[in-house]
């Protein structure tokens, strides 16, 4: 047993414990504590990377008991990548929470690190029954990080995203049971080996599950119809919340991968497929949905949730094209997805602080203080929202157009990303023009001074580095996502790590 692959999942409870019980000690303490812990899980997030980067699959059978009686995590490209990129995308989001948002309720740094161990335990777990229930830690860190300072819309928009949660741990359940009644196991490599052998009177039963546990992630990852709940709670949460809730959806992506190719993949015999008809059309129909919502958006903060579902969108069509080059454009994507939506989140924050009563409506008003460096970030952050050259996104979109061509909705996709890609163009810079250009000549009193500017501007900056980073890096990235797509593609890998000879 390697221990590498439960440290990512050990340190953020062990420091959320520590931080519980440090409650009354000075914030500066807490608040360091709680960046060390973010940076020795990105440490742990590259080691791991490390690991796995040549294909081997780690596995940790907790109390030592075998798979599939035990509880397993298992640690594969695919883990690793999401681990790595939450890691990064919490450090800014931390930083920028250390300016003050932090004290404004109790409990921040503790629910902070409840959400990173609820996030990395989903994505290592092997386990389905235990990914309900590290989806229900990081609900839970959630609810309590979405309410973090009051007030009578955050509670509102907190309320409904309650609901809806609810009613989806309650329909994963359900999943979850109808399948270990059938099959007998919810290891997720043992169901992918039984759902393959399926009886032919079971087999009904199993795609009426599979199709449940599409309708419980698509809920998580804001798949049309059930995106509603998004553009409120995000829009409502405070803007580092936000930035981090921007991996939340990945995790219902992720999750509609792993068990597509996993369990219902090719090789899956009566219920091969289940997922595919299904996924494309609805991926599709939300990049649509959630790009006119940000056309149609008459604030920063909701413009910028409403892009989350677009992203979203054009995630989930990479991965409908069931292809290896599909699979690998939107692994590519999804980082860069992230990173730039947590960036929107930041800026439109920064900005709202310079509007006064106006905060982030778009409407024209007085000139902003050192509107120059603002503009310019924002200018910065728009181009990879909207995935122009030379940044990450473009190259994503392009992975994902390229992926298309062979594909029998090649026409549909075409279109979708393009029309869609435009339409985000307009919306952004009919933004930036009411923002930075059609505004009165009064100039607000400016907040703080130039160090506090570039300290609140460091998270943007930061993501956007990283963005820069993934655009030159973006040869051994591209690499990396099409030995991932690979090898998610070839199941028995996964099966035969996690079960051995058994």
């Amino acid at each position: 047993m390697n221990h590498l692959a439960i440290a990512p999942v050990l340190l953020p409870l062990l420091a959320g414990i520590v931080l519980l019980l440090m409650r009354h000690v000075d914030i500066r303490v807490r608040r360091v504590l709680s960046v060390a812990a973010v940076l020795v899980e990105i440490a742990l997030a590259v080691a791991l990377l490390a690991a796995v980067v040549d294909g081997d699959i780690l596995v940790y059978a907790l109390g030592n008991w075998p798979a599939p009686y035990g509880i397993v995590l298992v640690a594969d490209r695919l883990s690793a990548w999401l681990l790595l990129t939450t890691a990064l995308l919490a450090l800014f989001a931390l930083l920028h929470a250390l300016r003050g948002i932090d004290v404004s309720g109790r409990h921040f740094h503790v629910l902070f690190q409840l959400q990173l161990f609820g996030l990395a335990g989903a994505f290592l777990t092997g386990d389905l029954f235990n990914l309900f229930v590290f989806f229900e830690v990081l609900l839970l860190a959630s609810y309590g990080l979405l309410l973090h300072g009051g007030g009578r819309l955050r509670t509102r928009a907190g309320l409904h995203y309650v609901v809806l949660n609810l009613a989806g741990s309650t329909l994963f359940l359900f999943a979850v049971g109808t399948l270990y009644g059938v099959l007998g196991t919810l290891n997720m490599a043992d169901l992918a080996r039984l759902a393959a052998a399926t009886p032919t009177e079971n087999v009904g039963v199993v795609r009426a599950a599979g199709l449940l546990l599409l309708g419980v992630f698509a809920l998580k990852a804001a798949l049309l119809p059930l995106h509603l709940w998004l553009p409120a709670a995000y829009a409502q949460a405070s803007a580092p919340v936000a930035a981090l809730f921007a991996i939340m959806t990945k995790v219902g992506a992720y999750s509609i991968l792993r068990v597509d190719t996993l369990i219902f993949g090719a090789g899956a015999g009566p219920v091969a497929g289940l997922l595919a008809p299904w996924l494309l059309p609805l991926a599709l129909a939300t990049l649509a949905i959630g790009t006119l919502g940000a056309v149609a958006s008459r604030g920063l903060r909701l413009q910028a949730a409403y892009l989350v579902v677009a992203s979203a969108g054009s995630l989930l069509t990479a991965f409908g094209l069931a292809s290896a080059e599909g699979i690998a454009a939107g692994l590519y994507y999804l980082p860069h997805t992230t990173f730039a939506a947590a960036a929107a989140f930041l800026i439109a924050d920064a900005i709202a602080a310079r509007r006064g009563e106006l905060a982030d409506r778009l409407d024209p008003g007085p000139t902003m203080p050192r509107n120059r460096v603002l503009g310019g970030l924002f200018f910065v952050v728009a181009v990879a929202v909207v995935g122009l050259p030379p940044l990450s996104g473009f190259l994503g979109k392009f992975l994902l157009l390229r992926a298309a061509l062979d594909h029998v909705w090649m026409p549909g996709v075409m279109a979708t990303v393009l029309v869609t890609g435009l339409l985000t163009l307009i919306a952004l810079a009919r933004s930036g023009s009411l923002l930075f250009y059609r505004t009165q000549s009064a100039v607000v009193a400016p907040v703080g001074s130039a160090l506090a500017l570039a300290a609140e501007l460091t998270p943007v900056a930061g993501l956007l580095l990283l963005v820069g980073a993934l655009t030159v890096a973006a040869g051994p990235a591209a690499e990396y996502a099409q030995a991932t797509a690979s090898q998610l593609l070839q199941p028995y890998q996964y099966i035969h790590a996690v079960l051995g000879g058994s």
